[in-house]
């Protein structure tokens, strides 16, 4: 019976961070965008986070982001500096092909840092890729 469930596989999403300019905070801050770069929109987004670390964590949040046109990007949340030493996670869940996909990502203590940043795709700018 387990071996006839299928499981997809989220493929071509990611969840980037990036440091950009807020005019509230005139400075530079790390946000977290939904990057889409599959070939088909997908609906019914949900974007759920969490940070901890030894002695701490923080609250969870939910975001529903609604739908993602193919090859496009949009933003979950801004990441304050105080929690870039904890491990942040990041479940993410859709709809796409008449399935349901899910993937964790996952932000090692640390790693959302100047040093790491990497080309992201679609955004066409630096950041930081989570695993």
């Amino acid at each position: 019976m387990r071996k006839d469930i299928e499981i997809p596989q989220a493929k071509n999403v990611h969840i980037v961070a990036i440091k950009e300019w807020d005019k509230d905070f005139t400075g530079q801050q790390w946000n977290i965008y939904l990057v889409n770069d599959r070939d088909d929109e997908i609906s019914t987004v949900l974007v759920m986070s969490r940070g901890k670390s030894e002695d701490r964590k923080t609250s969870v949040l939910r975001h529903g982001l609604g739908n993602l046109k193919p090859k496009t990007a949009t933003k979950v949340e801004f990441i304050p500096t105080e929690v870039l030493a904890f491990t942040n996670e990041y479940l993410l869940t859709f709809f796409a092909e008449n399935k349901l996909f899910e993937r964790k990502f996952i932000f090692e203590p640390n790693t959302i840092s100047e040093e790491n940043v990497v080309e992201i795709p679609v955004l066409e700018s630096e950041g930081i890729m989570a695993k």
